[in-house]
């Protein structure tokens, strides 16, 4: 995901940014990252969206002006209508599509081919050069696969991205991870790092909220919340996932009262 972070005392402006649309497909995963905002695991309720909810979330993020829709999880190439989901979005709208990779071979990897175009982006995670950077937080033998996992992607004629998460154990060594990558043939430009977030599984990192995150609406079954960083009860600005317009309307309302006030009240629903 990105990551748009601001100083405590700085206004956050409608103008300052262009509105993007994160979706929560679902949230199993075959990974349980221990830093994971989403606490996706296995056996985590898979609470997925569907094809149809999510059409009708393209549609209207389209006629509202949206300019980028991410999908993410859990991870999104569990599903089988995923590349149903990305064909559509992707039609419409600049669209990029979080995953591990790790579950991206045989028939997965033939249906996301036949979907890909121009418009569609795959944004990969990968924590390290090594593979201590990256398995110290999703497992043994993760990074080993990840890595094999973006070169069949490559070799298939993917455009990759990808994201890192810093953390105490990577932090040191960005630079080589980006060396890395440049190796890979993935260019600086299609590295994206975020900090390492309290939220979710994790129990260090920064404190992030609404005073200091740039919103970027975000869809679950549950709701609509101000950020893809979480989906806790502080994030929400809409009980409904749909329509956006009332949830677009109530960001809006609320950067205009933090713009004035220099506070961030809390969201009451009807």
């Amino acid at each position: 995901m990105t990551l748009t972070v601001v100083e405590p005392d700085a206004a956050i402006l409608p103008s300052a940014f262009q509105w993007k649309l994160w979706l929560y497909t679902n949230y199993d995963c075959n990974l349980r990252c221990s830093y994971c905002v989403a606490k996706s695991s296995p056996n985590a309720p898979r609470r997925a969206l569907g094809l149809a909810l999510v059409q009708r979330l393209v549609d209207e993020a389209v006629d509202l002006g949206f300019d980028h829709v991410f999908f993410t999880g859990g991870e999104p190439f569990i599903l089988n209508d995923i590349y149903a989901m990305l064909a559509y979005s992707s039609a419409r709208v600049k669209t990029t599509v979080l995953t591990n990779a790790m579950v991206l071979r045989g028939q997965r990897l033939d249906k996301l081919a036949a979907v890909m175009n121009d418009n569609l982006i795959l944004q990969v995670s990968l924590d390290g050069g090594r593979a201590e950077h990256h398995d110290a937080y999703r497992g043994p033998g993760a990074w080993a696969t990840a890595v094999e996992s973006i070169r069949i992607l490559q070799e298939r004629g993917f455009r990759v991205r990808i994201g890192t998460t810093e953390t105490p154990v990577n932090t040191a060594h960005l630079d080589e991870l980006a060396a890395f990558l440049r190796g890979l043939g993935i260019p600086d430009e299609d590295h994206f790092i975020r900090p390492l977030a309290k939220r979710g599984y994790s129990k260090e990192g920064l404190e992030l909220g609404m005073h200091n995150l740039i919103p970027e609406l975000t869809v679950n079954l549950d709701g609509v919340f101000w950020h893809p960083l979480s989906t806790d009860a502080d994030m929400q600005v809409s009980r409904k996932p749909w329509p956006l317009a009332p949830a677009v309307s109530r960001v809006q309302h609320q950067l205009d009262l933090m713009a004035r006030t220099g506070s961030v009240p809390l969201m009451t629903f009807t």
